[in-house]
């Protein structure tokens, strides 16, 4: 059975669909099976795995309305080597159009249930908001991965995401937990981020994923060309920092 994980932050550009692409990359680098679902309705993760957005038949939207089959709706990467449940920008309409529908929270765990023993990790791309989207993520999800820069405004947005992952275990999904802390986008020149990844560490202690994404060009150029960037340029920092992530995630679970 699928561990699912939400890649969630409730603050933007910090790094969330490049970690849940170069992620799922990673993860099927090491020859696990994954399903990367895209919860945004930019549906950049949709395009970073090398996909059309423009020409998808079926999309997220009608899974989640009930009006297409996860199967269905699912493609392959073809430079991932993982398969993907597409987003466009349809999705934007899903936030107001599932108010009225019955287990609205929890329409993307029923849609997983089908196919969560096909695969080794599902890997949830939240939005960067506390909406219905996030909202069916988090239900759905047995933790949570929360990428983030290390910088004080990110750290004020953390104890809301943490308070909030607190009270959809409480209410909701009594499996989710957060997994880990990735610290992405890491300049060692710059004192602040040494600081706020000391402080990170001091008070989260083995939550903090040890291995840190540094800042790099070649990620940020990789979903231009529709190819994660742990293959676009395997040599480059940024890449294999990802790639050894995904060998830290796989040890901590194997551990538990």
């Amino acid at each position: 059975m699928a561990k699912i994980f939400c890649i969630a932050n409730q603050k933007g550009g910090v790094g969330k669909t490049t970690t849940a692409v170069n992620l799922a990359a990673g993860l099927a680098n090491l020859k696990k099976r994954v399903l990367l679902v895209d919860l945004d309705p930019q549906g950049n993760a949709t395009m970073g795995a090398g996909i059309n957005k423009g020409e998808l038949k079926s999309s997220v939207y009608e899974v989640l309305l009930g009006m297409g089959d996860l199967k269905t709706a699912r493609t392959h990467s073809e430079t991932g080597h993982f398969d993907v449940l597409p987003s466009n920008r349809e999705l934007a309409g899903a936030e107001v159009e599932m108010v009225e529908l019955d287990q609205r929270e929890q329409r993307l765990k029923i849609a997983l249930s089908i196919v969560k023993d096909e695969y080794d990790f599902i890997l949830i791309d939240c939005p960067p908001a506390l909406s219905m989207l996030t909202l069916n993520g988090l239900c759905a999800a047995h933790g949570v991965i929360i990428p983030m820069q290390c910088e004080y405004y990110a750290l004020e947005g953390l104890s809301d995401l943490v308070n909030t992952i607190k009270i959809v275990h409480a209410k909701m999904n009594p499996d989710l937990q957060v997994i880990g802390l990735l610290r992405v986008m890491f300049d060692p020149r710059m004192m602040l981020s040494q600081q706020v990844s000391t402080q990170l560490e001091k008070h989260f202690g083995d939550k903090v994923f040890k291995t840190i994404i540094p800042r790099n060009v070649r990620l940020a150029e990789a979903p231009s060309y529709g190819v994660p960037g742990v293959i676009f340029d395997a040599a480059a920092k940024g890449a294999q920092a990802y790639v050894e992530f995904g060998k830290e995630l796989v040890a901590r679970l194997e551990k538990q």
